[in-house]
């Protein structure tokens, strides 16, 4: 993975016609995560509307009958939506914590590249290094799993 620690991307030395500096490019992580939570926000307001009657059905619930560790996302998401904070929560807990952390952190990795190709101004953008890149998705989905496991325990 390349990480642009300077001002400029070094495809650009010299900035572009304007003198300004070319921003770094957009992390491809960044894109697919804003990616999958504007279509999980798209369908938890579809979800919201109709009531609860469109959404995506779990295969794994589908075919086992157990709830799998992201069960109740969208309808939670739907419930956030709605500003029912109390009604979200027994949905899916892990994912009541980690989704609205996820999408600040993603809105503000959008918003300081648009500001950068709009040549307002820099904000700065934190590179977390390739261990944490490594390491933390492999133990979230770990916590996920042993929440999935849990909570068809109980």
């Amino acid at each position: 993975m390349t990480v642009y620690r300077g001002a400029m991307h070094p495809a650009h030395p010299r900035g572009n016609e304007r003198g300004r500096a070319t921003p770094e490019p957009l992390d491809r992580r960044v894109r697919g995560l804003a990616a999958v939570l504007a279509g999980g926000a798209v369908l938890a307001a579809v979800n919201g509307l109709s009531g609860g009657r469109i959404g995506l059905p779990c295969p794994f619930h589908a075919v086992t009958g157990l709830n799998c560790p992201f069960c109740g996302t969208t309808r939670m998401a739907a419930a956030l939506l709605e500003g029912d904070v109390a009604r979200a929560w027994p949905y899916n807990p892990p994912m009541f914590v980690v989704l609205p952390v996820v999408a600040l952190v993603v809105g503000y990795l959008l918003l300081a590249w648009t500001l950068e190709r709009l040549g307002r101004f820099r904000l700065p953008r934190p590179r977390p290094g390739a261990r944490f890149t490594r390491v933390a998705p492999m133990a979230f989905l770990a916590v996920m799993a042993a929440y999935g496991v849990l909570r068809n325990l109980v």
